[in-house]
């Protein structure tokens, strides 16, 4: 298991060597910084604690402040920890950079999904709408919310409610193109979240 973390800059495609055009999500993943080391002994598991996208020193926190300077780095804004790792390739302090994937990788990609608000069911849960002609009173409504006996609704039903804002993980992407200059991730798909919004990229745990 490997990971990295990033920022979404957006949607673009590419063609391959057969002129097919393959539609990527471009992910400016790293560097990182390597903040702290989990270890089963004191900590009950084993992980490596990422940081990415520095923060200016004024923003932070004494705890923050603190606990980057034992990695020797800036405090960071987006922090995670990702688990699975062998411990031994990490250093407090080295750097995680995107080359550690390569073309042809399958990765998983976690990030918080768009808000929408309070939307209805249709848009929520893929209802069908009613008849729009004919008298009909019933074009986006819920429609039945059970028998009446019971006289109320049983928890789980799938109502109108806030949609969106919740984290995701989009599986086995494949790895398109990896620039070790610019720092950028081309993955195949689309990616959770709004531009510049932060994820999360490890390997693929069903490949």
């Amino acid at each position: 298991m490997k990971g990295i973390l990033g920022r979404k800059i957006g949607m673009t495609q590419i063609f391959n060597e057969n002129g097919v055009v393959i539609p990527v999500t471009v992910i400016e993943a790293g560097p990182c910084v390597v903040l702290q080391k989990k270890e089963i002994d004191l900590d009950g598991y084993e992980a490596i604690q990422l940081g990415f996208d520095e923060k200016k020193e004024h923003r932070a926190n004494r705890p923050e402040m603190g606990h980057a300077k034992k990695a020797n780095a800036k405090p960071q804004k987006f922090i995670r920890e990702i688990r699975g790792v062998n411990l031994d390739e990490y250093e407090v302090g080295a750097e995680v950079k995107v080359d550690l994937f390569s073309p042809g990788e399958f990765v998983d990609v976690t990030a918080t999904s768009k808000g929408k608000g309070f939307t209805g069911s249709i848009k929520r849960h893929n209802y069908s709408r009613g008849p729009m002609s004919h008298g009909s009173h019933y074009h986006r409504g819920v429609g039945s919310l059970g028998a009446v006996g019971p006289s109320r609704v049983f928890k789980g039903h799938k109502l109108p409610g806030r949609m969106g804002g919740e984290k995701v993980t989009i599986q086995n992407l494949e790895v398109v193109r990896v620039d070790g200059e610019r720092n950028y991730l081309l993955v195949k798909g689309s990616v959770p979240g709004p531009k510049n919004g932060y994820v999360v990229v490890k390997s693929a745990v069903k490949r």
